[in-house]
């Protein structure tokens, strides 16, 4: 009686939307008919449990105790319930006892993409249309696998079978358009588009955003294909009936400037800066369509523009590109007082990309510094102008641009100058306190950066951008749980800001996690954060699976063909790029020197000490194993509410989907057995998708010279030296390399032939000494150059060492350059410094770094890493709660 009663309410119920998981509209056939659907209905509408009842009676009857597609509705539904183990064997149980049944095969294809193992699915869903060819929900199934693997031959063939299956269901065109545009044969894409849009009827009048969205995508694969003329006759014809305006005259405009049609696109494009003024692509393609012959016809084209929009700052913006000389310092003079007068805090970052161009630069120095010293005087730009007297703030905005100017030439002491009088004036604007604070990390000085960004903060709580940007200079500043803090002002409550800024995708804060502690020697916990941030680019990669279905019904196709394409290059983005390059040198480091037993080492440091700091190094470690513990149940009690919220979440859900993932251990993360391998891992990505960057070849052959793979290490090196041949760590990988080649007795004779043959054709040198002089002589113009040179005159010949530490520690002007490359410089300084103390260098060098630091610290005066022994004891520190206890660090920084 029961089961009637749950049959005929499952029969009342419309039909639901199918999971994620795809459902099984194939005939699943139990022998007992008054059970026939159940199993598979509730796994459709997600009542697992039912659903396990209903599977229980039917193989609760001996006749049917094995049969085959049962037992796999039953795995299927107790997957959804996170028993993996239980399901696989029971799928794989029903499968062995009906080989031939599509549901068997098809509920095994469902398991093996639940958990991402794509290809073998797509093996069980062709093994599934052996026995049902024409079962329209496996070919779905099938053809989503092959469209999230790219398997773009496969999914047209699967498009097709759907499209005559379905030849009036608007997906079966759509689909297989797409599988032709994705095969770049745009031809056949357009023609299918067509028939497909002659099937719609639609009126005039009528606004259909979706019938709209079709003639937007036909006319993008029209303009792929090359057929421009197709393709404005295309816009001409149905303007009316697409909804976008504003891409109809920008693709317009396109058009006709590939079409050689430049007066018909000049009025396109006029029409377009009345309705965005703003927009720099409109004047960009108005010069294209007027084609002028010289500056002063190109200029002429801006000028229009200002008569026409007296307000518009880009037109006054973009001559600055081309203009030279007076007729540039005229029409900057003009832009800057626009923008001075107004108070527009972004003024230098839009002309930042000028100071490329050292004339440039100067004028824009002595413009901005005699608007200061006018104003002082008498509160104009200039003294002969004759005009109204100018507010206050203008003279403000002038200081707060020149700070800038000055920071980023490479004068940090001038820089303070301005912003300090800025900040004597106007003592609450934020934007003041935030260049201060840039100025400071730009010098070198990151933990006096991160004081005055807290300053920022303070002033305005409720600004999450200035948080953020506070969060980041601690994390700089290595100021981990002070960061933390920071960030749990804006996090949801309930939970702690790292888990919950995980599970937003915050790659920011994470990035500089890692940076942070790697800095602190911290390799578990950084590659902790690594790894996070790959899982982040996993969980968007398989999140596209819920658009090629949704994409195909609401007919947003444009945007779903730039998401394919996006996927396609998602790891060049620069988050990833920042976490895997990472990653990368901290597995290297790990392999180099891999982490010891604490306790073996702390026994061996105790060794040594007396009775009486033995006890109280003992006191020492109690107290900090007291306040580790308080810590750790502080923890413990916030994730045991965690975990009863999470269950009560749970609970309120009517089934639980899926399992849990793998935790991210720290410690194991980083005693890892093979680092190597896992430094591989990361790495083919970049390979794959960031070609273009040296450093990509260079951390591969870091890899591969560890891992002694020799034809390896020449690829990269051949790729590497056809990006930047000059390169200095290239330089170093060279010489590295051809000692390798030159001592290796274990190298095969073809091998080691074709190595040499190579070598001989890229740098015809017999020896790597040979070779490192001759590098010398070409980048001994730079910095990082002299650097690693020196190193690799010590690695070549230890007994060289003098000689390495006087090359090394040339700090002349036309070495540095530090006009242009100030942070670079500051680094490889540091790095020097670093070199000499550790014996990089050569042993007992002490006396040498001292003598460095302290010409250094000449240099750059407000750099941490060149402060005198003991300032770093006196540091400022932020307490836990935020506020700053200042000391001698103040006292130093006032006199700088």
């Amino acid at each position: 009686m029961l089961v009637c009663q749950v049959a005929v309410s499952c029969c009342s119920q419309e039909q639901v939307a199918r999971g994620a998981a795809g459902a099984l509209t194939s005939s699943f056939s139990p022998p007992n008919s008054a059970l026939s659907f159940l199993p598979q209905r509730c796994y459709e509408h997600k009542q697992y449990r039912n659903g396990l009842k209903f599977c229980k009676q039917i193989l609760g009857n001996p006749k049917f105790a094995e049969h085959g597609e049962t037992l796999a509705m039953k795995g299927l539904t107790l997957n959804c319930l996170g028993k993996k183990e239980e399901a696989y064997d029971l799928v794989r149980r029903g499968l062995r006892n009906d080989l031939r049944s599509h549901v068997c095969w098809h509920v095994y294809g469902l398991l093996q993409r639940s958990d991402k193992k794509y290809d073998e699915a797509i093996k069980c869903y062709r093994n599934a249309l052996k026995w049902d060819k024409d079962n329209l929900q496996i070919l779905r199934d099938l053809s989503l696998l092959q469209i999230q693997m790219r398997d773009l031959e496969g999914y047209r063939e699967t498009r097709y079978q759907l499209l005559q299956l379905r030849p009036a269901q608007r997906a079966s065109w759509i689909g297989y358009a797409v599988a032709y545009h994705l095969l770049e044969d745009f031809e056949m894409a357009a023609k299918i588009v067509e028939e497909f849009r002659k099937t719609q009827q639609t009126s005039l009048d009528k606004v259909d955003y979706e019938y709209s969205e079709l003639l937007l995508y036909q006319n993008q694969v029209l303009r792929e294909a090359g057929l421009y003329k197709e393709a404005l006759d295309h816009l001409n014809n149905y303007e009316k009936q697409i909804c976008d305006k504003l891409a109809v005259e920008e693709t317009r405009g396109e058009l006709l400037l590939k079409l050689e049609r430049p007066e018909e696109a000049c009025e396109v494009y006029r029409k377009l800066q009345e309705r965005n003024p703003e927009n720099w692509a409109y004047y960009q393609g108005l010069e294209k369509a007027l084609k002028p012959g010289g500056v002063e016809e190109r200029q002429k084209i801006y000028e229009d523009s200002w008569v026409k929009f007296p307000k518009g700052l880009v037109p006054r913006r973009l001559p600055l590109n081309f203009l030279t000389g007076e007729k540039f310092r005229e029409c900057l003079d003009s832009y800057l007082r626009i923008n001075l007068s107004k108070g527009c805090p972004p003024v230098f970052t839009t002309l930042k990309s000028l100071y490329t161009d050292k004339e440039k630069v100067t004028i824009i120095e002595e413009l901005v510094v005699g608007y200061e010293s006018s104003l002082k005087s008498c509160r104009m730009f200039t003294e002969n102008d004759d005009g109204k007297e100018e507010p206050p703030t203008t003279l403000l905005w002038v200081q707060y641009f020149l700070a800038q100017h000055f920071d980023f030439i490479d004068q940090p002491s001038v820089a303070l100058e301005y912003i300090n009088a800025a900040i004597d004036s106007t003592p609450t604007l934020i934007e003041l306190f935030l260049i201060k604070a840039k100025i400071y990390k730009h010098a070198g000085n990151i933990k006096e950066a991160a004081r005055w960004m807290d300053e920022a903060q303070a002033l305005d709580t409720a600004d999450r951008f200035i948080n953020s940007k506070c969060a980041k200079y601690m994390l700089k500043a290595g100021l981990v749980k002070e960061a933390e803090e920071m960030c749990s002002k804006f996090t949801r409550e309930g939970t702690s800001a790292v888990e919950n800024l995980n599970e937003m995708q915050c790659m920011w804060f994470q990035t500089e996690c890692a940076l942070a502690y790697k800095a602190m020697n911290k390799y578990g916990e950084a590659l902790k954060k690594c790894h996070e941030i790959e899982r982040h680019f996993v969980e968007i990669t398989d999140d596209q699976f819920d658009f090629h279905t949704y994409c195909m019904r609401k007919m947003t196709l444009r945007s779903y063909v730039d998401l394919l394409k996006l996927e396609d290059v998602l790891r060049q983005h620069p988050f990833y790029y920042k976490a895997a390059r990472t990653a990368i040198q901290m597995y290297l480091a790990l392999h180099d020197k891999p982490l010891t037993d604490d306790s073996k080492e702390s026994q061996a440091n105790t060794e040594n000490l007396t009775d009486k700091e033995l006890k109280k190094l003992r006191n020492k470690q109690r107290r900090a194993q007291k306040k580790a513990q308080l810590e750790e149940e502080k923890k413990n009690a916030e994730k045991e509410k965690q975990l009863k919220n999470q269950k009560k979440k749970k609970e309120d859900d009517d089934e639980e989907i899926g399992g849990p993932k793998e935790e991210l251990i720290p410690d194991k993360l980083a005693k890892v057995e093979n680092p190597l391998e896992e430094a591989v891992k990361f790495l083919i990505p970049l390979k794959n998708l960031v070609r273009n960057k040296i450093e990509t070849h260079l951390l591969a052959f870091e890899i591969y010279f560890r891992k002694e793979k020799y034809l390896l290490m020449l690829q990269s090196i051949k790729r590497a030296v056809a990006i930047e041949p000059s390169n200095p760590w290239l330089h170093q990988c060279l010489v590295r390399f051809f000692k390798g080649v030159s001592e290796s007795v274990d190298l095969a004779e073809a091998v080691r032939t074709v190595l040499k043959q190579e070598i001989s054709r890229l740098f015809g040198e017999s020896n790597p000494q040979n070779l490192c002089k001759k590098m010398n002589v070409i980048v001994s113009l730079l910095v990082s150059p002299v650097f690693l040179a020196a190193k690799m005159m010590v690695y070549l010949e230890p007994s060289s060492d003098n000689m390495a530490c006087e090359i090394a520690m040339a700090l002349d002007e036309s070495l540095t350059g530090r006009d242009k490359l100030c942070v670079f410089v500051l680094q490889i300084c540091d790095e020097v410094l670093e070199a000499l103390r550790d014996g990089q260098l050569g042993e007992g060098q002490q006396k040498a770094a001292e003598a460095y630091r302290a010409a250094c610290h000449k240099i750059y005066p407000y750099s941490l890493s060149f402060m005198p022994p003991g300032y770093h004891d006196n540091n400022t520190t932020i307490s836990a709660n935020g506020d700053l206890s200042a000391g001698e660090h103040d006292d130093m920084a006032n006199e700088m």
